[in-house]
């Protein structure tokens, strides 16, 4: 019976997931119908299961430990800790940076999220015409994420 098999370390997934923050906002999914209702829908995105290989660092730790042991078409809520997700907030990681440091002749528009020569992608905190103060935090550290996450399959 193909459905009593469990995934173990090593193992190559596919799961479809909606990803939440603790007050019910959706951040990201691989369902087209969840991304619309959620208003968070990307025209360029592929909206299909995201594959990946069990237990062994290529998502979350809380995601790893999540599916150790589920069972192809289960479904399971995952409440993940920020130690388990993208880390804690680390206030370390907001720096104010000259505009010449950052190769910049005009000043970045707070908000908005630019690429630092050394190819890391950032939030602007702040700009002036001398500086910017960017965060280099992932923009998922410091929260908790509730994923709601359906086991497609186990990939032979």
């Amino acid at each position: 019976m193909e459905n009593s098999r469990t995934v173990k370390k090593g193992d190559y997934l596919l799961i479809s997931y909606t990803g939440k923050f603790e007050d019910g906002t959706v951040f990201d999914t691989t369902i087209k119908e969840k991304a619309l209702e959620a208003g968070i829908y990307s025209e360029g995105k592929e909206y299909m299961p995201f594959f990946f290989r069990a237990d062994t660092g290529q998502v979350v730790k809380g995601i790893d430990a999540g599916v150790l042991g589920m069972r192809e078409r289960e479904e399971k809520t995952l409440k993940i800790a920020p130690e388990e997700a993208y880390g804690e907030y680390k206030s370390y990681l907001v720096q104010k940076i000259p505009l010449s440091r950052l190769e910049l002749t005009e000043p970045p528009e707070i908000g908005t999220k630019i690429i630092t020569p050394g190819g890391r992608e950032v939030k602007v905190l702040d700009s002036t015409e001398t500086y910017a103060t960017l965060d280099f935090n992932h923009e998922l550290a410091g929260k908790t994420l509730v994923l709601e996450i359906k086991l497609v399959s186990i990939v032979k």
